[in-house]
């Protein structure tokens, strides 16, 4: 498993970029921490690989390859965190038949450290979501429904702040609009809150008043649209504070993520991974213990057969 940087001979910081080379930053193993984030989106409840003759994605995918993926890289590295964009639901009869409650005994299995809501989540209603919630024993974040008032309430967190060798990571999660896509009835009292406005005011939360050294986005919104609707490109030009971008919902696999400089000229990290579990993305970042600067690599890992 090879790591494959994208960003040669540079350094990312809640500062800004940073140059290596000649007068840059000088990188001591003693000095640095190694923090690996590994993320999935869309799996669509695809339990099992595709069969062998499937003319895309042949004896590829399954949770069983991905848990074994996640244990040998937990072996190897001190300091992983294991992440969720959304759609974890529908997708198979795996749904059909168990409303949800086979995915989050896996994930919880794995050792998901946190997931965020996409809106085939509300296929079978918030009573059916809440129905299987104590299935997971990892949370769910999502900062932009205001579930107040639902039976959501109470079982969803605005943010999360995780400790991994000493470094504070902040997660917040952000959805997709849900009128249009998602029966009314079916997500009835939750109220969409603006994701800009919301990801800004969980930034400088997780940045400035909870100390975060590395802020993440989960976002079901989109990678990329042709209107102006809101998506992980316009959220990382037009946003501050977030350092990192794993996104859902349109089915995007970027190989190589898009580092993208948001309004203060500081470069945001945004990855997707295509969907069905056939891909997991890994994100590992070196980070200087005194001053938090980091450098990023990058691989977007197929899920297979081992040969």
């Amino acid at each position: 498993m090879k790591r494959r940087s994208f960003m040669k001979n540079a350094a990312i910081a809640s500062g800004g970029l940073v140059a290596l080379g000649g007068g840059g930053v000088l990188w001591r193993e003693e000095s640095t921490i190694n923090i690996t984030i590994l993320h999935t989106n869309d799996v669509h409840s695809r339990i099992d690989p595709f069969p062998a003759t499937d003319p895309k994605f042949p004896n590829m995918g399954g949770f069983a390859r991905r848990a074994s993926m996640v244990r040998l890289i937990r072996q190897q590295e001190p300091n992983v965190m294991l992440l969720d964009s959304g759609d974890i639901f529908q997708g198979t009869p795996y749904f059909n038949y168990y409303g949800g409650e086979l995915e989050f005994r896996l994930m919880s299995l794995m050792g998901y450290d946190a997931a965020t809501l996409g809106n085939h989540d509300f296929d079978n209603g918030i009573d059916g979501l809440v129905k299987q919630l104590p299935h997971a024993n990892f949370p769910f974040i999502s900062s932009n429904y205001d579930v107040i008032g639902t039976a959501l309430e109470g079982h969803v967190e605005p943010y999360r702040v995780f400790d991994r060798g000493g470094i504070r990571i902040g997660v917040f999660g952000l959805g997709i609009e849900l009128e249009g896509l998602v029966n009314a009835e079916l997500y009835e009292g939750i109220r969409y809150r603006d994701p800009l406005q919301t990801a800004n005011e969980m930034g400088t939360l997780l940045r400035k008043e909870m100390g975060c050294d590395i802020v993440i986005c989960l976002s079901h919104l989109g990678y990329r649209y042709d209107s102006p609707k809101i998506s992980d490109v316009v959220l990382a030009q037009s946003g501050h504070s977030v350092d990192l971008i794993l996104g859902g919902h349109t089915h995007t696999l970027l190989e190589t993520p898009d580092v993208i400089q948001n309004i203060e000229g500081k470069p945001v990290i945004v990855c997707q991974t295509g969907h069905s579990g056939v891909r997991m993305g890994r994100v590992d970042l070196q980070i200087d213990r005194l001053t938090k600067v980091f450098r990023p690599a990058y691989i977007a890992m197929k899920v297979f057969k081992s040969q």
